[in-house]
């Protein structure tokens, strides 16, 4: 044999070996199929009129012009996974998949909402970030992460691991870490893949393609992927839209600053904790202000927008209360004020008290206006989320995402029901332009977190 022919066969010989070697090392991952190939068995289509389809063992989406985002959701809903799968999109796209996601017909009509996995072809390239669909925004863009960015293919296949476990989520574009969140918001959803709304101006008809998509559900921290990035951590901190919008914390979820008791110059020494970045009002038997006392802002807020999350323990009563003045009255009516009740109602029996029937139930205004029956709790032990406005003389009460009472102070019907309650005694109540915001202490042990203001 030749030189030449032996260096050949070595070097095919050298190939084989090395393609045999990589066989050897190939994935295995027991992963579950949550899309078979061939049907969309298992999927719903939600949210919008996009259209999908199987074609040669892939997901095809289409853009349909006059229509919102559309999602084609898994059946069953997922909580700790690791999900991997392939995509292709068009250059013109915006698309992304949907994790821990819901639709509930109490939340904005049932919109799809939850954490999404971003898919940007755009120059942003922010491809793998994570989003907040209809609710926070963005979460974790790939703004300080260039090398994810650079990651992504554009009209080609791209591939994606994500990683679902407790409070993190992590991602990576073609095996390259490109996000490393720690947020507690949603535990459970379905998988969704997006075909985004098209404007005027973009094609209908446009594809993104999904395929192999495989899913993990047991044994995750065998199988689980340490990320080299800085988690971005959401407790207590504002994201990139509450800051562009104006958002400020209103605790710093470590110390007291920017409160004092309702009746002190300084922060209750004992009744409340703060731990884990929870401030909770501790236990004193039901006996309101029998420890600690209520706390309040040191600022007075006028035009506000006020955000917190609330956990309730068996039978708490708790409140938050705005346009309060301490001032005014220094005896046992210095914490008077409005009131957004936080109430367990199955338990406590002040869910069947009140002025009118059912107006002291959670989220109600306290005493005056019952909030929507149709409301919906988080059970008691889990997060709940709150969200007053107040520009004018107009106030909202939100509760999870959902528009719960409406009113307006100082007008004839607000000054009525006044009038007929326990507040008539107090003149002019409920009509200060500027107050405190107010947390109370009713005795029982209740939490919060997450507390934010614009004003």
């Amino acid at each position: 044999m030749k030189k030449s022919s032996l260096k050949k066969a070595l070097l095919l010989l050298t190939v084989i070996g090395f393609l045999s070697c990589a066989q050897k090392e190939k994935d295995n991952t027991p992963w579950s199929t949550i899309f078979d190939g061939k049907t969309l068995d298992g999927w719903s289509v939600i949210g919008g009129e996009a259209t999908y389809k199987v074609e040669d063992g892939a997901i095809v989406g289409s853009t349909v012009r006059n229509t919102p985002n559309t999602f084609l959701r898994s059946d069953k809903l997922y909580s700790d996974f690791i999900l991997e799968l392939d995509y292709k999109v068009d250059s013109s796209m915006n698309s992304g998949i949907q994790i821990r996601s819901n639709s509930f017909p109490y939340y904005r009509d049932g919109r799809v909402h939850g954490y999404q996995i971003e898919i940007d072809p755009s120059e942003r390239a922010w491809s793998a970030g994570i989003y907040d669909e209809s609710r926070r925004g963005w979460l974790c863009p790939l703004t300080d992460n260039p090398e994810a960015q650079k990651a992504f293919k554009q009209n080609e296949w791209n591939h994606y691991r994500i990683e679902a476990i407790g409070d993190t989520i992590k991602t990576w574009i073609n095996d390259v870490p490109a996000a490393h969140l720690i947020d507690d918001k949603t535990a459970t959803g379905f998988i969704g893949l997006q075909v985004h709304a098209i404007k005027d101006t973009q094609k209908e008809g446009t594809h993104i393609i999904w395929k192999n998509i495989n899913i993990l559900t047991d044994s995750l921290a065998k199988y689980a992927r340490k990320s080299p990035l800085k988690p971005v951590i959401t407790k207590n901190q504002l994201t990139i839209d509450e800051k562009k919008d104006g958002w400020k914390l209103l605790w710093d979820g470590k110390t007291t600053k920017g409160w004092r008791g309702a009746k002190l110059e300084e922060f209750p020494s004992q009744g409340w904790e703060i731990e884990d970045g929870v401030l909770s009002v501790l236990s004193s038997g039901g006996k309101e202000s029998a420890a600690g006392g209520d706390i309040v802002t040191k600022e007075l807020y006028g035009d506000f927008e006020f955000k917190v999350d609330f956990k309730l323990t068996p039978a708490a009563n708790s409140g938050i209360k705005y346009y309060v003045d301490t001032e005014i009255n220094k005896g046992p009516g210095s914490s008077i004020g409005l009131e957004y009740q936080i109430l367990d109602d199955a338990l406590h029996p002040d869910a069947k008290l009140g002025n009118h029937e059912g107006s002291r139930t959670v989220s109600s205004l306290y005493d005056l206006i019952k909030a929507d029956a149709n409301k919906h709790m988080n059970p008691i032990g889990e997060w709940n989320s709150a969200h007053i406005i107040s520009k004018g003389n107009h106030v909202e009460h939100w509760l999870n995402g959902m528009k719960v009472l409406e009113y307006e102070r100082n007008s004839d019907v607000f000054k009525k029901l006044v009038s007929e309650s326990k507040y008539a005694k107090w003149p002019n109540f409920g009509e200060l332009e500027k107050g405190q915001i107010l947390l109370q202490d009713h005795g029982d042990r209740v939490s919060f977190k997450n507390i934010k203001i614009k004003s």
